[in-house]
């Protein structure tokens, strides 16, 4: 949604196509949270737009968190030295049993609980 880099957009937009194409997508509550509220508050997208693609998200998997996510995430957070944000994002990942997890927030090729982060943008 973020009109300010043309080319990430388009690489972000590509990924979400494939994905979904190949019925190997996964999205968690959290994204979904997070997504609605960047796009609302930081990119200027009108609330039932943003609603509106949060709902064509639902067609992934979608990872709800609980409070044992939560859990295993400080535990990940603490023994990786990340945030407990993004340790949410990873424990998530892993508990759908995801081989890789895109993200520009995480540093490209590390491994964390058997999931390996891969940052899109980065060339």
């Amino acid at each position: 949604m973020d009109e300010n880099d043309k080319d990430q957009q388009k690489i972000a937009r590509k990924i979400v196509q494939n994905v979904t194409e190949q019925d190997t997508s996964v999205i968690s509550t959290q994204i979904l949270q997070e997504f609605y509220v960047a796009s609302t508050s930081e990119l200027g997208v009108q609330p039932l737009l943003a609603k509106s693609i949060v709902h064509s998200f639902e067609n992934m998997e979608v990872v709800r968190i609980d409070p044992y996510l939560i859990r295993e995430a400080i535990d990940a957070s603490i023994l990786n030295q990340i945030s407990f944000w993004d340790s949410l994002v990873v424990v998530a990942a892993e508990s759908a049993k995801c081989e890789k997890l895109y993200t520009e927030d995480l540093n490209a090729g590390q491994i964390i609980r058997g999931v390996k982060i891969e940052n899109p943008f980065h060339t």
